[in-house]
């Protein structure tokens, strides 16, 4: 994929994702675009450990 069919294709999900039109698309630093994205994600899960699944075993035995 050439890297003005990968900006179109990104320019499109930033106007479906966050009601960008082309020219705020273009004015926005990868910085920005990348602070919207990671705002979608959410969280991180919390890593599993030997106590969590120790902790999750109590919770949900399956016998």
């Amino acid at each position: 994929m050439t890297f003005s069919e990968c900006a179109a294709r990104l320019a499109g999900a930033a106007g479906l994702a966050f009601g960008w039109r082309p020219e705020e698309f273009w004015q926005a630093t990868p910085g920005e675009l990348g602070a919207l994205v990671s705002a979608l994600g959410g969280e991180a899960a919390e890593p599993v450990n030997g106590a969590l699944l120790a902790r999750l075993k109590e919770q949900f035995p399956d016998g």
